[in-house]
């Protein structure tokens, strides 16, 4: 018989509408995939009630308490009317259980990604980002993690090669890079010395869905401690002139709100490399489920490998750049 996993990576639609319906909504058969990989998540039609977007969480990756936890936030956020998807509360509960499975049941928001150019989006991102911090510093997180070099960048390496995913005869300039790229980090970390708060944790345009000139903020799965840069960093693209007009938009915005310490704008290409190598464990981590085999089919080759210690090379030059900079500080 196979273990909670294997349940996960054949979850069915039957199964799908039995997990919903034990909730005593009633389902009316749609049922659509969205594009997720580390849950599974679909459209879910009801009978006589709008539809509804259902979560089935991954085995093992996160406690009831810290999934818990994630939802006590974003209910906390929607009650100040700060516009996040929370989860549906059915009696009195987010989390539930069917069989092997644990799952939340959301509202179901249309929506498309932000226009980063438009100043007036960025501007109302900024000030919705500070009003979320405002609240993440409000209090602390006693189960979810926190983002730091140990968290995602310490544990990615390790986990690397003691499952041997490193190509032997990258071995040697893995470990170096990597080891000199960490200090550095490790480094900047010191020296921005950044306040922790409880974050998104994954700021970037694919989590915020725009509709009727206001946005909706989405996935708060990877929500953990630390510098409130991690939320805004993603959204800025381009050259470095079009960074720097970004920058000042979102935080000329967000100082409404929210004071901003501009130390931690050093963090940013630290931040950037930390999740660089984070993603490489995380497909390593996932390597065993069917769905990423399917949709990473690059993964684990002698040329991603090769590429990926490329970028980290880059990560560190661009570490050792002088750091973007606010017009109006």
């Amino acid at each position: 018989m196979g273990d909670k996993s294997d349940s996960f990576f054949n979850l069915g639609p039957e199964q799908v509408i039995q997990a919903i319906e034990s909730t005593n909504l009633r389902c009316n058969g749609f049922q659509l995939p969205l594009n997720s990989y580390e849950n599974r998540v679909f459209q879910i039609g009801l009978e006589d009630q709008p539809p509804i977007i259902a979560k089935f969480y991954r085995p093992k990756r996160w406690s009831n308490d810290t999934i818990l936890e994630e939802h006590d936030f974003t209910l906390e956020l929607a009650e100040l009317d700060i516009p996040v998807i929370a989860p549906i509360l059915i009696h009195g509960k987010t989390l539930h259980h069917h069989a092997a499975f644990r799952f939340a049941l959301y509202p179901c928001r249309p929506g498309r990604a932000p226009d980063l150019e438009n100043r007036q989006q960025l501007q109302q991102l900024g000030r919705y980002i500070a009003r979320i911090h405002a609240l993440g510093g409000a209090a602390h997180f006693a189960h979810r993690p926190a983002l730091n070099v140990h968290t995602f960048g310490d544990s990615a390496c390790a986990y690397l090669f003691d499952h041997d995913f490193i190509p032997p005869e990258l071995e040697a300039a893995y470990s170096d890079v990597a080891a000199s790229l960490l200090d550095s980090i490790e480094a900047r970390f010191q020296e921005a010395s950044p306040l922790k708060i409880r974050l998104h944790g994954d700021g970037h345009p694919g989590n915020i869905l725009w509709h009727d000139g206001s946005p909706f903020i989405v996935d708060f799965d990877d929500a953990r401690t630390g510098p409130a840069i991690q939320d805004l960093w993603m959204f800025l693209s381009g050259e470095r002139p079009q960074q720097l007009s970004t920058l000042d938009t979102l935080l000329s915005a967000y100082s409404q709100f929210h004071d901003f310490d501009c130390n931690e704008l050093s963090l940013i290409e630290p931040l950037r490399a930390l999740r660089i190598m984070h993603h490489s464990a995380w497909l390593a981590q996932r390597w065993a489920d069917p769905a990423f085999k399917i949709a990473f089919p690059w993964f684990n080759t002698l040329p991603y490998w090769q590429e990926h210690l490329l970028s980290l090379r880059d990560q560190q030059r661009a570490i050792e750049a002088p750091p973007l900079y606010w017009f109006s500080t």
